[in-house]
């Protein structure tokens, strides 16, 4: 018995966490609808409830209910798994982000972390990584020329932007000596990273923004040319599948924003819980990712290429190398 008590606090957190997630893109959905409504000067969902608040339950119960449409000459079962595929990776990455430090629960210490890695960094990475392969599958089975062309993007996109995310972190690293989340976090105490790595919080950013295929680059799902990209084949629930996986790499890359390069939890007024300040961050983030989606043109397929390979790439690797000038 008192094994599996043992368990108890890692299934709730599982459960909070899981719950979160999934009910996450229904506020998100609202919230990128208004803010583009009051960018362009109009007042956005305000029929379904006040001002539109249940909009997103209504879109969500459209979703659930609508024709499970599959092309006649696609791969079904790799249609079928695509989606799932996509989705798993952005799960993965909050098993390793940290919203605070150890608390105190009737004598009990709990983190708030669902694994505290060594590694975190590098896993979430790493998994980040793989969610490039659900786009390829989507891309593939649904036998569109459209859909493969989307994939292809995505795959270019990614291996483009991810070498010069992966170095943007590398002199945060350095300045932690560690990979741990709530190390990194522990070592700006003083001082935040923002203001000793701005080159690779710039690159960071913005590779990230690629990465969640975020105007302006958006490019596998550019609706001019490509229709919806690699998921125009897909409907209802398999398609809000990938929506959903689109709005937890957005929650992932403005968590990832504050914990590495703004403090975390840590530098909020004392009257604020630490967890209350770590999520205000995050979500002046989330509302800038939406806010420059209304802003900011789509780029050309070349100016894409070129950004990431000839602009962040050498950044990068400037930042590491000023980095390990100033530690000496």
């Amino acid at each position: 018995m008192e094994y599996v008590l043992s368990f108890l606090p890692m299934i709730v957190k599982m459960a909070i966490v899981i719950g979160v997630l999934l009910l996450l893109p229904l506020p998100l959905t609202w919230l990128e609808r208004k803010i583009a409504a009051h960018i362009q000067q109009r007042p956005g969902p305000m029929r379904v409830g006040w001002h539109g608040l249940l909009q997103p339950l209504a879109d969500a119960i459209k979703l659930l209910t609508k024709e499970d449409h599959i092309p006649a000459e696609a791969d079904r079962m790799l249609f079928a798994i695509a989606p799932v595929v996509a989705l798993v990776p952005p799960f993965l990455v909050f098993v390793a982000i940290p919203f605070g430090d150890p608390i105190q629960v009737f004598g009990t210490t709990v983190t708030l972390s669902l694994a505290d890695l060594n590694v975190g960094l590098l896993f979430i990475l790493a998994v980040s990584g793989i969610g490039v392969f659900g786009t390829i599958l989507a891309g593939w089975a649904s036998n569109s020329k459209y859909a493969v062309l989307g994939s292809l993007r995505s795959i270019a996109q990614m291996i483009s932007y991810e070498i010069p995310m992966g170095f943007s972190v590398i002199g945060v690293v350095m300045l932690a000596n560690s990979m741990q989340l709530t190390q990194i976090v522990a070592a700006q105490q003083g001082l935040w990273n923002i203001v000793v790595q701005p080159i690779g919080f710039f690159v960071f950013f913005v590779a990230g923004l690629a990465e969640a295929q975020r105007i302006p680059f958006d490019l596998p799902e550019a609706e001019g040319d490509l229709g919806a990209g690699y998921h125009t084949e897909y409907s209802g629930i398999r398609f809000s599948l990938f929506m959903l996986a689109e709005y937890l790499v957005l929650v992932a890359l403005a968590f990832l924003n504050v914990l590495l390069f703004f403090g975390g939890w840590l530098g909020g007024p004392a009257f604020l819980p630490p967890v209350i300040w770590l999520f205000l961050k995050v979500g002046f983030f989330i509302w800038v990712f939406m806010w420059l989606r209304f802003t900011f043109p789509r780029y050309r397929y070349d100016q894409l290429m070129t950004i990431g390979w000839k602009v962040l790439l050498p950044l990068s690797l400037l930042n590491i190398l000023v980095s390990g000038f100033l530690m000496l």
